[in-house]
C-alpha cells in the first residue's frame, strides 16, 4: 500500500480518497428523487420548511490542530469525543448552552482515524495509523491510554460491544481484518478476514436484551458484511454494494433491520437485511450540484458521513460540498437542507436524546498532503436539533 505523509507526518491512504468533486454529464442510474436547546429557531427556517437553518450553530472550544477523521457522543452524558490527524483524541463536555470545554485528551504514535465510547460512558477508545487501538479509563481516572488492540496495518475503525455482560471491542484495519477484543486479555479472542480492506464499520446495541448484535463492515471493493454477534465469527450476509463506486460509510438503522450506505458519487444506499424486505430497498442521489458553467454537467461529491437519530430513526447524510441534509427513509423523503458551511464535513454524530448534531469540517484528504493548506478550516459545530427538524414525514391518509 502507498503512503504519503505530510508535515505532520499524517497518512494518507490513495485507495480511499473521496474525490471531492467530478462532473458527470448524465446521472447514468435510476434512483429515487428524495428532495430550543441554544435558543429558538429563526424566522428564515419557517418561512421555508425544507431550509435549515445554522444561525443557532457554536462551535466547540479549542478543536483539534489537524483534520478531523471522527466523533462520538457518549451514550450516557454530554460528553463528546473527537478522533483527528494530530495524533490526538479529544473529550470535550458541553453544557446546555452549547459551550464546551476539554476535559481529556490521549495521544496515539500516529493520525487517530476513528473513535468511539464504551456502552457505560466510562471508557473512551480511539485507533489510527499506528496500527494500535488504545483506551482511557475515564472512570478509573487514568491521563494515560493503554494500548488494548494490534493489526499489522491502519486500524480505520473501532467499535465497541457489550455481549453478555461483558465489554469488548471490535477493531477493522487496512490489513482486511476484524478482530475481537476482551480488555482483560492481550491477544484477539477473535479474527475474521474479510473481501479488502475495512472503511467503515457500525454496531447496533438492543437495550431490550442489553446485547449489541448487529456488526456491519464495509470494505474496499464495494463489500457490505452483516454479522450477527451471536455467531460473531461468520459473515450472516456479504453482498456488494448496489452503488457502483468505493463506499466511504456503512451505517445501521436504529431498529438493527438494515443499513445505510453511502459512496464517493454523491449517492446514498438504503439495504434492509431481512429476505422478506428486500423489495424496500433503494438509491437515491445526495451532495449534487449543477455546475455553474454548465447547467448540463453536474460537480458530484463524496457523501463523507451518515447518522442515525436516536429518537426518530431519521438520519443525515454529510459530504465533500460541504452540506448536510436530513432524510426520512420510509417516506423517501429530504426533511431539511442546509446551506454550505465553508469546508468538507468530514464526520458527523447526534448525542443520545438527539438534541444535537454535531458536524466536523475540515479537509477530507481528497487531493492528497498537498492541497491541505493552512487556512482550510478546521472546526466542529453543535447544531440545536428543533422542531420538526428530525421528525419523520406523517404518513398520508388513504
Amino acid at each position: 500500500m502507498q503512503r504519503r505523509t505530510n508535515k505532520t507526518g499524517s497518512t494518507h491512504n490513495p485507495d480511499q480518497s473521496p474525490r471531492t468533486a467530478c462532473t458527470v454529464k448524465s446521472p447514468g442510474f435510476q434512483s429515487i428523487d428524495m428532495a430550543g436547546l441554544f435558543g429558538n429557531s429563526s424566522a428564515a427556517s419557517a418561512a421555508n420548511p425544507t431550509q435549515g437553518d445554522l444561525s443557532k450553530d457554536v462551535p466547540l472550544s479549542n478543536p483539534p490542530e489537524d483534520s478531523i477523521s471522527d466523533l462520538r457522543f457518549s451514550p450516557q452524558s454530554e460528553h463528546l469525543a473527537v478522533a483527528s490527524w494530530d495524533k490526538k483524541v479529544r473529550i470535550y463536555e458541553i453544557d446546555g448552552n452549547g459551550q464546551s470545554q476539554g476535559t481529556a485528551m490521549f495521544e496515539h504514535d500516529g493520525p487517530v482515524l476513528s473513535c468511539c465510547w464504551s456502552k457505560d460512558g466510562q471508557k473512551v477508545f480511539g485507533g489510527g495509523a499506528d496500527k494500535a487501538a488504545r483506551m482511557l479509563d475515564l472512570a478509573a481516572g487514568a491521563t494515560t491510554a493503554q494500548q488494548v488492540a494490534v493489526h499489522d496495518q491502519p486500524i480505520k475503525c473501532v467499535e465497541s460491544i457489550f455481549v453478555n455482560g461483558q465489554h469488548m471491542l471490535v477493531t477493522g484495519s487496512w490489513d482486511k481484518t476484524i478482530k475481537y477484543w476482551d480488555l482483560r486479555q492481550q491477544q484477539a479472542v477473535a479474527t475474521v478476514t474479510c473481501q479488502d480492506r475495512v472503511y467503515s464499520m457500525d454496531v447496533r446495541h438492543n437495550a431490550s436484551t442489553n446485547n449489541t448484535e448487529l456488526l456491519v463492515v464495509g470494505t474496499a471493493e464495494r463489500w457490505v458484511n452483516v454479522i450477527d454477534l451471536k455467531n460473531p465469527g461468520t459473515f450472516f450476509k456479504s453482498i456488494q454494494s448496489p452503488l457502483k463506486f468505493q463506499t466511504r460509510v456503512v451505517r445501521t438503522f436504529t431498529d438493527a433491520t438494515g443499513y445505510a450506505v453511502g459512496s464517493i458519487e454523491g449517492r446514498c444506499a438504503i439495504q434492509y437485511i431481512p429476505e422478506d424486505k428486500q423489495s424496500n430497498n433503494f438509491s437515491f442521489k445526495c451532495h449534487r450540484a449543477t455546475s455553474p458553467t454548465d447547467r448540463n454537467t453536474q460537480n458530484v461529491y463524496s457523501v463523507n458521513a451518515i447518522s442515525f437519530h436516536p429518537v426518530h430513526g431519521t438520519f443525515s447524510t454529510a459530504g465533500a460540498d460541504g452540506t448536510f441534509h436530513f432524510w426520512d427513509k420510509d417516506a423517501k423523503h429530504r426533511l431539511k437542507g442546509y446551506p454550505e458551511v465553508g469546508g468538507s464535513i468530514t464526520a458527523t454524530d447526534f448525542n443520545r436524546t438527539g438534541s444535537i448534531f454535531a458536524y466536523a469540517v475540515s479537509y477530507d484528504w481528497s487531493k492528497g498532503h498537498s492541497s491541505n493548506r493552512p487556512d482550510y478550516p478546521n472546526k466542529i459545530m453543535l447544531h440545536p436539533v428543533q422542531g420538526d427538524e428530525c421528525k419523520p414525514r406523517e404518513a398520508k391518509k388513504r
